[in-house]
């Protein structure tokens, strides 16, 4: 809880811009201090201020163990431990599975799979012991469920195991009253996914969905505070889908 006026708070990776802002944006409009936490900490600091006075931006590379301490030291000096982990930081580089190099799939592997692991951990061992219990909510994907190679065989693969983090963590950390969840978007309408895929390919997809539009980062940050909830105990381990109905189960 926050010492100053006990809100609770939520640290959001990747949270200067696209999905990790709107999760940031709701969860400020549901009552929390919202942390948003993103490699580029100018970007975050900026766009904290655009939600006011309580956001935060904060400097953090997921994928660094001393930055992911260092961060959640600040955190809990400041406003006391968070209540709320959302793992939004990804990286995705759309490339034919015959043409990507090693470096990149490394590098997409430790931002998306190593870094959910790397935060996850971390911030429950912070958590357990304090009969406080806790949220953690993890942004997967539609890619790591059916392959899809439109995102890159390292990205399906990094969220396959982000998928499967969700479900080791939630089994782990029950006896904590940690519950831990995830989220798999579908193609979501955001700036950066047309920059990734290119404008015509999104458009494509659109069209082939069986809504006929890209899904909207505000169904995602309104799933998050639900599964945010004190009361939302008894749901962990779960993979909540919201993909247009691109994919059924």
């Amino acid at each position: 809880m926050n010492k100053a006026n006990n809100l609770p708070v939520a640290l959001v990776t990747g949270g200067a811009r696209g999905l990790g802002f709107a999760i940031g944006a709701h969860l400020v409009h549901a009552g929390y201090r919202v942390i948003l936490a993103d490699r580029d900490g100018e970007a975050a600091t900026c766009a904290a201020t655009e939600l006011g006075a309580f956001a935060q931006g904060l400097t953090l590379d997921v994928t660094s163990e001393s930055g992911v301490e260092s961060a959640l030291d600040a955190v809990e000096a400041e406003h006391g431990l968070p209540w709320l982990l959302v793992n939004n930081a990804a990286l995705m580089k759309a490339q034919p599975v015959l043409d990507i190099d090693i470096e990149t799939f490394d590098a997409v592997m430790s931002v998306n799979a190593r870094g959910t692991f790397l935060c996850s951990q971390r911030f429950a061992r912070r958590l357990r012991g304090l009969d406080q219990g806790g949220r953690i909510v993890n942004i997967g994907s539609l890619a790591g469920q059916n392959g899809g190679s439109a995102t890159g065989a390292h990205y399906a693969a990094s969220k396959g195991a982000v998928h499967t983090l969700t479900k080791v963590f939630a089994r782990d950390l029950a006896p904590y009253g940690i519950t831990v969840n995830a989220i798999a978007p579908g193609p979501l309408d955001l700036p950066s996914v047309a920059e990734t895929i290119g404008e015509d390919a999104a458009a494509r997809i659109a069209q082939a969905l069986p809504t006929g539009r890209m899904g909207d980062p505000t169904t995602i940050a309104r799933m998050v505070v639900e599964l945010a909830r004190p009361d939302a105990g008894s749901l962990t381990g779960a993979t909540i889908d919201i993909n247009c109905g691109l994919y059924m189960r």
